[in-house]
């Protein structure tokens, strides 16, 4: 047993640490009341809003603002549309992503596509990926929500995610530059901070994935501590009353 007694705020993430399909890994809920808000989730997710997020984990019990929820899908939107306002853009995505994007100024079309986004597309089609191949081979840009293959479901099922979409799209093009905005890029990382308003020294990444929550972590410069099998680090007693933070003890 370790106690950090100098962590003051986490970064967490979703599917497979806190989540499992439609359910609330036990113990998620007590893990973020101790938090006592001092955290934020830090998701791949490239499918919903933070709004619609916040909703679905209050179904399943977990209280978390949507002001608390940085997702890869509307990040990657988001940069999008600052960097290039009023994109025409290709998306292949949810119908929520879409009325993002909307939101966000740019303008999704069938045709002539500055860009190609990428996110967690369940309407996936072999139509789609010729569009999709053929607008890349034709100069548009490509930008992937999150590069990863598959997330965890229920009952040790796979749900496959916008990394083996990504895989699909990039076996027609051939090995085009393309940019990936989730973990392990920085974006998520930097975004989950700047909302802490904390230093990166007094800030743990909880995760399940040491290949994107773990490794973007290390990149970042900040400490990971990793979620087996739904486990989750034990919680110190309170603190003093003159410690104006929660502190983890965390197993070692």
């Amino acid at each position: 047993m370790g106690s950090l007694r100098d962590v003051h705020g986490c970064l967490v993430d979703l599917d497979g640490t806190l989540v499992r399909g439609q359910q609330a890994l036990p113990g998620a809920s007590a893990f973020l009341e101790a938090l006592e808000g001092r955290f934020v989730i830090v998701s791949n997710d490239a499918e919903h809003t933070p709004l619609e997020l916040s909703r679905g984990l209050k179904r399943l019990g977990l209280a978390v603002a949507q002001r608390r929820i940085v997702l890869a899908g509307t990040t990657a939107l988001d940069e999008i549309a600052l960097r290039l306002p009023r994109a025409r853009i290709y998306m292949m995505a949810s119908k929520s992503l879409m009325a993002h994007a909307r939101d966000q100024g740019l303008v999704p079309v069938q045709t002539r596509p500055d860009i190609v986004f990428l996110g967690r597309d369940r309407q996936f089609s072999y139509e789609r990926l010729t569009i999709a191949a053929n607008a890349v081979r034709d100069g548009a840009e490509l930008v992937a929500a999150n590069p990863d293959l598959v997330h965890p479901g229920p009952d040790g099922a796979i749900v496959p995610e916008t990394g083996a979409l990504l895989a699909a799209l990039l076996a027609c093009t051939g090995p085009v530059p393309h940019r990936v905005i989730g973990k392990p890029e920085p974006a998520l990382f930097e975004a989950g901070l700047a909302l802490l308003k904390l230093p990166k020294r007094a800030v743990v990444m909880v995760g399940d994935n040491p290949a994107t929550d773990g490794e973007g972590a290390r990149r970042f410069g900040l400490r990971y501590f990793e979620i087996r099998d739904g486990v989750f680090p034990l919680l110190g007693s309170a603190p003093p009353q003159h410690e104006s933070a929660s502190l983890l003890a965390l197993s070692a």
